[in-house]
């Protein structure tokens, strides 16, 4: 079992920038594929951007050049920096990490940019 508890969610104003970051449970951290996806009033949830174990990311169109994300395996976290906000971007973001051919899911935290 994998618990997540993702931080950073609020309100910013277009061109803004926010850091989400997600703590993880669990001594293997390091070969989590870990993600961060965003779900937006009445759309289905999406992938924003992914890290795997191997270093490899990869990000959806619509956020490429304006978040990143990064992970600290000393400190069991994954981040994602997100400039350049907006208003599109108005979802809640969610934290996922799979292991063991399990999908682990954090509660979600709210992003609202303001135009």
């Amino acid at each position: 079992q994998v618990q997540l508890v993702e931080s950073g969610g609020g309100l910013v104003q277009a061109g803004g920038s926010l850091r989400l970051s997600c703590a993880a449970s669990g001594s293997t951290f390091r070969i989590y594929t870990m993600g961060w996806y965003r779900q937006a009033p009445g759309k289905q949830r999406e992938l924003v951007a992914r890290s795997t174990s191997g270093g490899s990311t990869n990000y959806a169109d619509s956020v490429k050049g304006r978040f990143t994300i990064s992970r600290d395996n000393a400190k069991n976290t994954v981040s994602l920096q997100m400039n350049s906000l907006e208003p599109e971007d108005t979802a809640v973001y969610y934290c996922k990490a799979e292991y063991a051919f399990h999908d682990y899911w954090g509660q979600g935290t709210q992003v609202t940019v303001s135009s």
